[in-house]
Protein backbone atom coordinates (compact mmCIF):
# COMPACT_ATOMS: atom_id res chain seq x y z
CA UNK A 1 0.00 0.00 0.00
CA UNK A 2 0.89 3.55 -0.74
CA UNK A 3 1.92 5.49 2.15
CA UNK A 4 -0.15 8.93 0.76
CA UNK A 5 1.15 11.20 3.25
CA UNK A 6 4.60 10.51 1.51
CA UNK A 7 3.14 10.73 -1.59
CA UNK A 8 1.66 13.66 -0.88
CA UNK A 9 5.13 15.49 0.63
CA UNK A 10 7.21 14.21 -2.60
CA UNK A 11 4.57 16.11 -4.61
CA UNK A 12 5.03 18.88 -2.89
CA UNK A 13 8.87 19.04 -2.84
CA UNK A 14 8.17 17.66 -6.95
CA UNK A 15 10.58 15.10 -6.30
CA UNK A 16 12.38 13.78 -9.45
CA UNK A 17 13.16 10.98 -7.06
CA UNK A 18 10.32 9.43 -6.79
CA UNK A 19 9.67 9.64 -10.59
CA UNK A 20 7.97 6.27 -11.23
CA UNK A 21 7.61 5.14 -7.78
CA UNK A 22 3.84 6.34 -8.17
CA UNK A 23 1.27 8.89 -9.78
CA UNK A 24 -0.45 11.38 -8.64
CA UNK A 25 -4.40 11.71 -10.41
CA UNK A 26 -6.44 15.56 -9.93
CA UNK A 27 -10.19 15.00 -9.54
CA UNK A 28 -10.99 18.11 -10.59
CA UNK A 29 -8.84 17.92 -13.93
CA UNK A 30 -8.73 14.25 -14.62
CA UNK A 31 -5.32 13.93 -15.32
CA UNK A 32 -2.48 12.60 -13.99
CA UNK A 33 1.11 13.26 -13.51
CA UNK A 34 4.13 11.90 -11.63
CA UNK A 35 5.27 13.42 -8.74
CA UNK A 36 7.92 16.06 -10.12
CA UNK A 37 5.22 17.89 -12.70
CA UNK A 38 5.67 21.25 -12.19
CA UNK A 39 1.63 22.13 -12.50
CA UNK A 40 0.37 24.38 -10.14
CA UNK A 41 0.08 22.57 -6.67
CA UNK A 42 -3.58 21.33 -6.49
CA UNK A 43 -5.57 21.11 -3.21
CA UNK A 44 -4.66 18.04 -1.38
CA UNK A 45 -8.56 16.85 -1.35
CA UNK A 46 -8.56 16.52 -4.88
CA UNK A 47 -5.54 14.10 -5.09
CA UNK A 48 -5.42 10.10 -5.17
CA UNK A 49 -2.33 8.59 -5.60
CA UNK A 50 -1.92 5.24 -7.87
CA UNK A 51 1.01 2.56 -7.58
CA UNK A 52 0.92 2.56 -11.65
CA UNK A 53 -0.18 4.40 -14.47
CA UNK A 54 -2.67 1.67 -15.86
CA UNK A 55 -4.10 2.11 -12.37
CA UNK A 56 -4.72 5.95 -12.98
CA UNK A 57 -5.85 5.48 -16.20
CA UNK A 58 -8.40 2.83 -15.13
CA UNK A 59 -9.50 5.16 -12.90
CA UNK A 60 -10.55 7.58 -15.92
CA UNK A 61 -7.76 9.97 -15.83
CA UNK A 62 -5.04 10.56 -18.69
CA UNK A 63 -1.44 11.25 -19.12
CA UNK A 64 -0.14 15.01 -18.48
CA UNK A 65 0.86 17.21 -21.37
CA UNK A 66 3.24 18.64 -19.02
CA UNK A 67 5.52 15.69 -16.95
CA UNK A 68 4.44 13.30 -19.79
CA UNK A 69 4.21 10.48 -17.15
CA UNK A 70 3.90 7.20 -19.65
CA UNK A 71 7.61 8.74 -20.85
CA UNK A 72 8.54 7.97 -16.95
CA UNK A 73 6.30 4.50 -17.14
CA UNK A 74 8.83 3.55 -20.32
CA UNK A 75 12.14 4.81 -18.79
CA UNK A 76 10.87 2.78 -15.36
CA UNK A 77 9.95 -0.36 -17.39
CA UNK A 78 13.14 -0.51 -19.19
CA UNK A 79 14.52 -0.33 -16.02
CA UNK A 80 13.08 -3.58 -14.76
CA UNK A 81 13.67 -5.29 -17.70
CA UNK A 82 17.04 -4.99 -17.34
CA UNK A 83 16.60 -6.44 -13.99
CA UNK A 84 14.55 -9.34 -15.81
CA UNK A 85 17.89 -9.93 -17.97
CA UNK A 86 19.90 -9.62 -15.07
CA UNK A 87 17.65 -12.67 -12.52
CA UNK A 88 18.20 -14.42 -16.23
CA UNK A 89 21.50 -14.38 -16.16
CA UNK A 90 22.36 -15.20 -12.22
CA UNK A 91 19.36 -17.83 -12.49
CA UNK A 92 21.43 -20.37 -10.29
CA UNK A 93 22.31 -17.74 -7.89
CA UNK A 94 20.42 -16.96 -4.55
CA UNK A 95 19.66 -13.73 -5.39
CA UNK A 96 18.43 -11.42 -2.81
CA UNK A 97 15.75 -8.77 -2.85
CA UNK A 98 18.51 -5.94 -1.70
CA UNK A 99 20.62 -7.32 -4.22
CA UNK A 100 18.51 -6.63 -7.09
CA UNK A 101 16.62 -3.15 -5.61
CA UNK A 102 20.13 -2.11 -5.28
CA UNK A 103 20.73 -3.45 -9.08
CA UNK A 104 18.16 -0.99 -9.80
CA UNK A 105 19.06 1.80 -7.41
CA UNK A 106 15.96 1.96 -5.49
CA UNK A 107 14.52 1.04 -2.14
CA UNK A 108 13.74 -2.49 -1.36
CA UNK A 109 10.29 -1.11 -1.05
CA UNK A 110 9.71 0.64 -4.17
CA UNK A 111 11.75 -1.62 -6.13
CA UNK A 112 9.51 -4.40 -5.19
CA UNK A 113 6.41 -2.55 -5.78
CA UNK A 114 7.70 -1.57 -9.04
CA UNK A 115 8.77 -4.65 -10.63
CA UNK A 116 5.68 -6.46 -9.75
CA UNK A 117 3.54 -3.53 -11.83
CA UNK A 118 5.97 -3.69 -14.70
CA UNK A 119 6.42 -7.25 -15.20
CA UNK A 120 2.90 -8.73 -13.25
CA UNK A 121 4.89 -10.97 -10.96
CA UNK A 122 7.09 -10.44 -7.69
CA UNK A 123 10.97 -10.82 -8.44
CA UNK A 124 11.04 -13.75 -6.05
CA UNK A 125 8.58 -15.35 -8.75
CA UNK A 126 9.71 -14.88 -11.95
CA UNK A 127 13.20 -15.85 -10.44
CA UNK A 128 11.47 -19.24 -9.18
CA UNK A 129 9.69 -19.24 -12.73
CA UNK A 130 12.79 -19.53 -14.35
CA UNK A 131 14.31 -22.39 -12.17
CA UNK A 132 11.05 -24.25 -12.73
CA UNK A 133 11.44 -24.11 -16.54
CA UNK A 134 15.01 -25.45 -16.18
CA UNK A 135 13.39 -28.35 -13.64
CA UNK A 136 10.67 -28.82 -16.47
CA UNK A 137 13.78 -29.48 -19.23
CA UNK A 138 16.08 -31.51 -16.60
CA UNK A 139 13.20 -33.53 -15.43
CA UNK A 140 12.96 -34.82 -18.75
CA UNK A 141 16.25 -35.72 -19.89
CA UNK A 142 17.28 -36.79 -16.27
CA UNK A 143 16.73 -40.16 -15.26
CA UNK A 144 16.97 -39.11 -11.17
CA UNK A 145 15.29 -36.02 -9.55
CA UNK A 146 18.29 -35.50 -7.91
CA UNK A 147 20.41 -34.87 -10.81
CA UNK A 148 17.97 -32.49 -12.16
CA UNK A 149 17.48 -30.35 -8.96
CA UNK A 150 20.61 -29.81 -8.71
CA UNK A 151 21.27 -28.78 -12.60
CA UNK A 152 18.20 -26.49 -12.14
CA UNK A 153 19.68 -24.87 -9.23
CA UNK A 154 18.13 -26.39 -6.41
CA UNK A 155 19.89 -26.57 -3.44
CA UNK A 156 17.94 -29.71 -2.19
CA UNK A 157 15.66 -31.96 -3.60
CA UNK A 158 13.42 -30.94 -0.65
CA UNK A 159 13.61 -27.62 -1.80
CA UNK A 160 11.90 -29.17 -5.14
CA UNK A 161 9.03 -30.40 -3.58
CA UNK A 162 8.71 -26.90 -1.41
CA UNK A 163 8.82 -24.40 -3.93
CA UNK A 164 8.50 -26.03 -7.52
CA UNK A 165 5.75 -28.92 -6.85
CA UNK A 166 3.50 -25.90 -6.79
CA UNK A 167 4.23 -24.13 -10.04
CA UNK A 168 4.73 -27.94 -11.62
CA UNK A 169 0.77 -28.23 -10.82
CA UNK A 170 2.05 -31.85 -9.74
CA UNK A 171 5.08 -33.15 -7.76
CA UNK A 172 8.61 -33.91 -9.88
CA UNK A 173 7.99 -37.38 -9.73
CA UNK A 174 4.41 -37.18 -10.95
CA UNK A 175 5.55 -34.84 -13.70
CA UNK A 176 8.71 -37.10 -15.11
CA UNK A 177 5.98 -39.60 -15.00
CA UNK A 178 3.55 -37.51 -17.16
CA UNK A 179 0.79 -37.27 -14.31
CA UNK A 180 0.94 -40.27 -13.41
CA UNK A 181 -0.85 -40.67 -10.13
CA UNK A 182 -2.65 -37.70 -10.27
CA UNK A 183 -6.65 -37.83 -9.27
CA UNK A 184 -8.48 -35.77 -10.86
CA UNK A 185 -12.72 -35.29 -10.47
CA UNK A 186 -14.58 -33.51 -12.91
CA UNK A 187 -18.60 -32.24 -13.59
CA UNK A 188 -20.22 -29.99 -15.39
CA UNK A 189 -22.63 -27.46 -14.94
CA UNK A 190 -24.52 -25.30 -17.78
CA UNK A 191 -23.76 -21.85 -18.20
CA UNK A 192 -25.30 -18.84 -19.91
CA UNK A 193 -22.40 -19.12 -22.86
CA UNK A 194 -22.64 -23.25 -22.90
CA UNK A 195 -21.95 -26.10 -21.02
CA UNK A 196 -18.59 -25.97 -19.03
CA UNK A 197 -16.99 -28.75 -17.63
CA UNK A 198 -14.35 -28.18 -14.17
CA UNK A 199 -12.02 -30.76 -13.52
CA UNK A 200 -10.01 -30.40 -10.06
CA UNK A 201 -6.89 -32.14 -8.26
CA UNK A 202 -6.66 -31.74 -4.62
CA UNK A 203 -4.57 -28.43 -5.27
CA UNK A 204 -7.43 -26.47 -7.43
CA UNK A 205 -8.67 -26.36 -10.41
CA UNK A 206 -6.66 -27.98 -13.40
CA UNK A 207 -8.93 -28.07 -16.33
CA UNK A 208 -12.89 -25.05 -16.50
CA UNK A 209 -13.37 -25.47 -20.44
CA UNK A 210 -16.81 -25.01 -22.73
CA UNK A 211 -17.78 -27.58 -24.82
CA UNK A 212 -21.08 -28.96 -26.85
CA UNK A 213 -21.30 -32.35 -24.93
CA UNK A 214 -20.16 -34.08 -21.56
CA UNK A 215 -18.72 -36.91 -23.81
CA UNK A 216 -16.95 -34.36 -26.09
CA UNK A 217 -15.20 -32.39 -22.89
CA UNK A 218 -14.31 -35.88 -20.98
CA UNK A 219 -12.49 -37.09 -23.93
CA UNK A 220 -10.36 -33.41 -24.36
CA UNK A 221 -9.38 -33.83 -20.37
CA UNK A 222 -8.35 -37.17 -20.50
CA UNK A 223 -6.07 -36.34 -23.34
CA UNK A 224 -4.77 -33.54 -21.37
CA UNK A 225 -3.92 -35.79 -18.82
CA UNK A 226 -4.00 -38.91 -20.23
CA UNK A 227 -1.96 -40.72 -17.18
CA UNK A 228 -4.02 -39.04 -14.58
CA UNK A 229 -6.87 -40.92 -12.61
CA UNK A 230 -9.77 -38.92 -13.62
CA UNK A 231 -13.66 -39.88 -11.98
CA UNK A 232 -16.59 -38.10 -11.99
CA UNK A 233 -17.18 -36.26 -9.36
CA UNK A 234 -19.74 -38.68 -7.18
CA UNK A 235 -22.66 -37.40 -5.20
CA UNK A 236 -22.78 -35.93 -2.08
CA UNK A 237 -20.26 -33.78 -3.80
CA UNK A 238 -16.68 -32.46 -2.44
CA UNK A 239 -17.95 -29.14 -0.59
CA UNK A 240 -14.92 -27.30 -1.59
CA UNK A 241 -15.67 -28.77 -5.37
CA UNK A 242 -19.03 -27.10 -4.69
CA UNK A 243 -18.04 -24.01 -3.11
CA UNK A 244 -15.86 -23.30 -6.93
CA UNK A 245 -18.59 -24.18 -9.04
CA UNK A 246 -20.69 -21.47 -7.09
CA UNK A 247 -18.15 -18.90 -7.81
CA UNK A 248 -18.25 -19.79 -11.46
CA UNK A 249 -21.93 -19.43 -11.50
CA UNK A 250 -22.13 -16.32 -9.10
CA UNK A 251 -19.33 -14.50 -11.48
CA UNK A 252 -20.99 -15.13 -14.86
CA UNK A 253 -24.36 -13.58 -12.90
CA UNK A 254 -22.36 -10.55 -12.22
CA UNK A 255 -22.85 -11.12 -8.75
CA UNK A 256 -19.17 -11.47 -8.19
CA UNK A 257 -17.29 -9.78 -10.58
CA UNK A 258 -13.86 -11.12 -9.89
CA UNK A 259 -13.28 -14.89 -9.14
CA UNK A 260 -9.96 -16.19 -7.33
CA UNK A 261 -9.68 -19.83 -7.49
CA UNK A 262 -7.21 -22.49 -6.24
CA UNK A 263 -5.20 -23.80 -9.81
CA UNK A 264 -3.18 -26.72 -10.75
CA UNK A 265 -1.99 -25.77 -13.18
CA UNK A 266 1.50 -25.59 -15.16
CA UNK A 267 2.71 -22.68 -16.82
CA UNK A 268 6.00 -21.32 -18.34
CA UNK A 269 7.55 -18.25 -16.65
CA UNK A 270 5.81 -15.95 -19.59
CA UNK A 271 2.80 -17.41 -19.66
CA UNK A 272 2.07 -16.88 -15.65
CA UNK A 273 2.67 -13.08 -16.48
CA UNK A 274 0.48 -13.04 -18.87
CA UNK A 275 -2.17 -14.95 -16.96
CA UNK A 276 -1.54 -13.22 -13.98
CA UNK A 277 -2.00 -9.85 -16.41
CA UNK A 278 -5.20 -10.88 -17.69
CA UNK A 279 -6.74 -11.91 -14.13
CA UNK A 280 -6.38 -7.68 -13.18
CA UNK A 281 -8.08 -7.11 -16.20
CA UNK A 282 -11.02 -5.39 -14.69
CA UNK A 283 -14.71 -7.02 -14.99
CA UNK A 284 -16.83 -5.71 -18.29
CA UNK A 285 -13.48 -4.16 -19.98
CA UNK A 286 -10.69 -5.08 -22.94
CA UNK A 287 -7.08 -4.82 -23.61
CA UNK A 288 -5.18 -5.71 -27.18
CA UNK A 289 -2.94 -8.23 -27.04
CA UNK A 290 -0.64 -5.11 -27.81
CA UNK A 291 -1.74 -3.36 -24.62
CA UNK A 292 -1.24 -6.32 -22.69
CA UNK A 293 2.45 -7.29 -24.12
CA UNK A 294 3.31 -3.54 -23.12
CA UNK A 295 1.24 -4.68 -19.48
CA UNK A 296 4.10 -6.90 -18.82
CA UNK A 297 7.31 -5.12 -19.93
CA UNK A 298 7.54 -7.02 -23.14
CA UNK A 299 5.96 -4.94 -25.62
CA UNK A 300 7.05 -6.79 -28.75
CA UNK A 301 5.67 -9.82 -28.00
CA UNK A 302 1.94 -9.37 -28.80
CA UNK A 303 2.05 -12.49 -30.82
CA UNK A 304 3.43 -14.88 -27.67
CA UNK A 305 0.52 -13.17 -26.00
CA UNK A 306 -2.05 -14.16 -28.10
CA UNK A 307 -0.39 -17.79 -27.79
CA UNK A 308 -0.38 -17.56 -24.55
CA UNK A 309 -4.24 -16.84 -24.24
CA UNK A 310 -4.78 -19.83 -26.53
CA UNK A 311 -3.21 -22.24 -24.36
CA UNK A 312 -5.00 -21.13 -21.85
CA UNK A 313 -6.56 -24.16 -19.65
CA UNK A 314 -9.01 -22.40 -17.31
CA UNK A 315 -11.65 -20.53 -19.53
CA UNK A 316 -13.33 -17.49 -17.40
CA UNK A 317 -10.97 -18.00 -14.05
CA UNK A 318 -8.12 -16.64 -16.75
CA UNK A 319 -9.81 -14.21 -18.21
CA UNK A 320 -8.58 -14.16 -22.23
CA UNK A 321 -11.78 -13.16 -23.52
CA UNK A 322 -10.94 -10.25 -22.82
CA UNK A 323 -8.25 -9.60 -24.65
CA UNK A 324 -9.05 -8.44 -28.43
CA UNK A 325 -6.74 -7.27 -31.76
CA UNK A 326 -5.89 -3.51 -31.77
CA UNK A 327 -7.94 -2.83 -34.59
CA UNK A 328 -11.56 -3.40 -31.99
CA UNK A 329 -11.57 -6.81 -33.62
CA UNK A 330 -12.78 -9.77 -31.29
CA UNK A 331 -10.38 -12.11 -33.09
CA UNK A 332 -9.96 -15.87 -32.31
CA UNK A 333 -11.45 -17.61 -29.12
CA UNK A 334 -10.32 -21.26 -27.48
CA UNK A 335 -13.69 -21.81 -27.07
CA UNK A 336 -15.29 -19.63 -30.53
CA UNK A 337 -15.72 -15.89 -31.02
CA UNK A 338 -19.75 -15.89 -30.67
CA UNK A 339 -19.24 -17.30 -26.93
CA UNK A 340 -16.16 -14.73 -26.48
CA UNK A 341 -18.74 -11.97 -28.20
CA UNK A 342 -21.23 -13.70 -25.73
CA UNK A 343 -18.81 -13.22 -22.61
CA UNK A 344 -17.85 -9.52 -23.13
CA UNK A 345 -21.64 -8.21 -23.93
CA UNK A 346 -22.65 -9.90 -21.10
CA UNK A 347 -19.92 -8.46 -18.77
CA UNK A 348 -20.53 -4.86 -20.32
CA UNK A 349 -24.43 -5.04 -20.09
CA UNK A 350 -24.14 -6.22 -16.30
CA UNK A 351 -21.27 -3.56 -15.78
CA UNK A 352 -23.33 -1.14 -16.59
CA UNK A 353 -26.48 -2.22 -14.35
CA UNK A 354 -23.92 -2.14 -11.66
CA UNK A 355 -22.85 1.01 -12.57
CA UNK A 356 -26.14 3.14 -12.68
CA UNK A 357 -27.58 0.96 -9.48
CA UNK A 358 -24.05 2.82 -7.69
CA UNK A 359 -25.16 6.30 -9.24
CA UNK A 360 -29.06 5.86 -7.86
CA UNK A 361 -27.25 5.38 -4.45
Amino acid sequence: MLDTEACWEAVRRRDASQAGQFYFGVTTTGIYCSPHCSSREPLRKNVRFYESALDAERDGLRPCKRCRPLETRDLVAERMHAICRFIEAHSDDPLHLETLAQQAGMSRFHFQRTFKAVVGITPKQYHDGLRVNALKSALETSGDIADAAFDAGYGSTSRVYERAAARLGMTPAQYRRAGHGITIYFACMETPVGLLMLGATDRGLCFVQFGETEVELEALLRAEFERADIRPMQEPRDPQFDAWTDALRAHLSGAQPHVDLPTDIRATAFQQRVWTYLQRIPYGEVRSYAEVARGIGQPAAARAVARACASNPLAIVIPCHRVIRGSGQLSGYKWGVERKRALLDRESALRRVDFRELGAE
